[in-house]
């Protein structure tokens, strides 16, 4: 990639769109477990327009959890998560950290991990009951936001970017129906070898300085086509 190469947009386009960059490439380690708040099951009765979640399995196959872990996201300060332990934590690790280096630093006020309130307005919601989910900014980018009222265009392709890096492995809510753009959620079930095969990859990435979240320019025109090509394959 040249540093000279004007023909892309550059990190100073996302910076325009009202986003800040974090600079620079942490190693992820695994956060401390920490026990969420006790379940509260029954739910209370389901507010309009939400269903209440009797599955064991979220809608993506994974099991229902009572409480799950925080995990520290590197090189962003004070903010922690609560997902599954193991692989799903460290892709959607992964995605944040991508999200704070390349799109806009977050806080603990802006991430959502694991819930235990069974009411759902969508099935893809559920999926934050297992643990293998988690929303961005979600008062920005709430469920079903008509289009104009999401991520800018630099917004978006760093999104697309860190989708083709995953490989099918993590979905994005601003590619489902009904649409929600702060929602990043695994679409594998456990175990599949897709998962484990991308986990390998970001454990790779971490122990060799230069690569993986913190070195990556989503714009350069390679990444883009890329980008371009797994969308239209999903």
């Amino acid at each position: 990639m040249s540093d000279t190469d004007t023909s892309r947009p550059t990190r100073r386009h996302v910076l325009t769109a009202g986003s800040v960059i974090a600079a620079g490439s942490v190693l992820w380690t695994p956060g401390t477990a920490v026990a969420s708040p006790p379940a509260a099951f029954p739910a209370a009765s389901p507010a309009a327009g939400t269903t209440a979640w009797t599955a064991r399995n979220s809608a993506n196959g994974w099991p229902v959890l009572d409480s799950a872990p925080a995990h520290r996201v590197e090189g962003a300060a004070r903010l922690t998560v609560r997902l599954a332990e193991g692989d799903a934590a460290t892709v959607l690790l992964y995605v944040l950290r991508r999200y704070c280096y390349e799109i806009d630093m977050l806080t603990p006020e802006d991430v959502t991990g694991h819930l235990t309130d069974r009411n759902v307005r969508a099935d893809l919601e559920s999926n934050q009951l297992s643990g293998t989910a988690l929303t961005v900014r979600q008062v920005a980018y709430p469920l079903g936001a008509p289009a104009g009222n999401g991520m800018s265009g630099p917004e978006v392709t760093v999104v697309e970017d860190i989708l083709a890096d995953c490989q099918g492995v993590v979905a994005w809510g601003g590619e489902t129906d009904p649409v929600k753009q702060s929602h990043f959620q695994i679409d594998v079930p456990p175990h599949d070898s897709r998962l484990k095969k991308l986990v390998a990859k970001i454990n790779g990435w971490e122990e060799h300085p230069g690569r993986g979240a913190g070195a990556i320019d989503a714009f350069q025109p390679a990444r883009v086509s890329r980008a371009r090509k797994a969308r239209a394959e999903r």
